[in-house]
């Protein structure tokens, strides 16, 4: 059966189509055109009057079992393989619910987060479409070596990349420094050298994998960057050389704004079993983190939108309020919208998802009100009247905003 989109504002992933109205059959956009030429449709119809439907969003950072505590390494620890893949799964299903139709685990534990994955890529579950990076590869010592893949030397490098290859993972995520949420390292600390951090992206390249790296020192973003990474995660202490290189080849910045901004918050809330070595870090990092973002903004470079959900109160379900967080430091709302859905789609490399086209996955999310005027329309799932993937409805929330608008109007 078919179902046709029609009355409101359409923003497509690049450009909103004012007038016009989007036709799903079978969990695929079948058609996208002025609401004119629907004009004589009988099937089911979804009045998105007033409101902006755009693309389902993507979260190209998330840590699918872990559970935005306070020390979200310590609980997890006290769980068993079980009780994280059912955990997990209500965290990525919270997810779909929250906009979010498809996201990159980058780091997860003992390859659980596959089973989460595959139950939810091949239709069994309705949840979000999942690509995982399987374990994190790191120095001895070095940051994520909880639960990372520790190797040394370009040898072993390439050696625990083969085997999240062998192992099923759908990217590579790399080490290349410190970090805030590990004790004893230094996030500007360059951790992998520059021959390390080429030999793994090298070798992931060979089998046609994407690479992610960790990086927020400037120089262990030079090493991952003339490595060949496809993408820096958080970027913090990025420079004017960083900020050149990165866009001479096209890399992708996934800020994760939310991730420092949500440590502080949980912590001035009075969460005190944060670890007083991240609460000294994120605040040293904070202010320097936006100026990283906004020097590569500025410069035109590729940006994909990403949280780090999962890490201390960095809710599952609320990563779209990253949205909001790269408005507040000047980014627009198209960009904003652009950047969780069109360029998270190229970076993840979803062909199919992130474009509101013709033969793209009916992954929608119908805002009420205009998106392009208030970011916050999307980026607040309290906003969003319905989510749907491929083409099933996932939250529906219509019948809230048609009470709302019975209250007003009988005021």
């Amino acid at each position: 059966m078919a179902t046709l989109y029609v009355g409101g504002r359409v923003f497509d992933g690049e450009k909103v189509q004012d007038g016009h109205a989007v036709l799903e059959e079978g969990g695929k956009v079948k058609r996208v055109a002025p609401a004119g030429e629907f004009a004589g449709f009988a099937g089911e119809k979804v009045d998105t009057t007033g409101g902006t439907l755009i693309p389902g969003m993507i979260d190209c950072h998330v840590h699918s079992l872990s559970g935005a505590e306070g020390n979200p390494g310590a609980a997890q620890d006290r769980l068993s393989a079980a009780q994280l893949t059912v955990r997990g799964m209500e965290f990525m299903r919270a997810t779909l619910e929250g906009g979010i139709t498809a996201v990159r685990d980058c780091g997860g534990k003992d390859y659980i987060e596959f089973a989460i994955r595959d139950a939810y890529n091949t239709g069994r579950f309705l949840g979000p479409t999942m690509r995982c990076s399987g374990r994190m590869i790191c120095m001895t010592g070095g940051h994520g070596n909880r639960v990372g893949r520790v190797a040394d030397g370009p040898e072993e490098v390439v050696k625990a990349v083969r085997e999240q290859i062998h192992a099923g993972s759908d990217l590579i995520k790399i080490m290349a420094t410190g970090g805030v949420m590990t004790p004893g390292v230094n996030p500007e600390d360059a951790h992998y050298s520059a021959e390390e951090m080429k030999a793994g992206i090298t070798e992931a390249h060979r089998f046609h994998k994407c690479c992610a790296s960790h990086a927020q020192g400037a120089l262990g973003i030079l090493n991952a960057v003339r490595g060949g990474i496809d993408s820096i995660e958080h970027g913090i202490f990025m420079t004017e050389e960083c900020v050149n290189e990165m866009k001479e080849r096209g890399v992708w910045l996934v800020p994760t704004l939310a991730a420092v901004k949500n440590i502080l918050k949980g912590y001035d809330d009075g969460d005190r079993s944060i670890p007083d070595y991240v609460i000294e870090k994120a605040r040293r990092v904070f202010d320097r983190h936006i100026a990283s973002i906004k020097m590569y903004y500025k410069a035109g470079g590729r940006i994909a939108m990403g949280t780090d959900a999962g890490t201390p109160h960095n809710k599952h379900g609320e990563n779209a309020r990253e949205l909001e967080f790269m408005c507040e430091i000047g980014i627009s709302t198209r960009d904003s919208l652009f950047f969780a859905t069109a360029s998270a789609a190229d970076l993840v490399r979803l062909a199919d998802q992130g474009r509101i086209k013709e033969g793209n996955s009916a992954d929608f999310v119908l805002c009420d009100g205009d998106a392009l005027a208030d970011i916050k329309r999307a980026a607040r799932k309290e906003n969003h009247r319905l989510v749907v993937k491929r083409g099933i409805v996932a939250k529906d929330n219509r019948a809230a905003f048609a009470a709302a608008a019975v209250r007003v109007a009988a005021e």
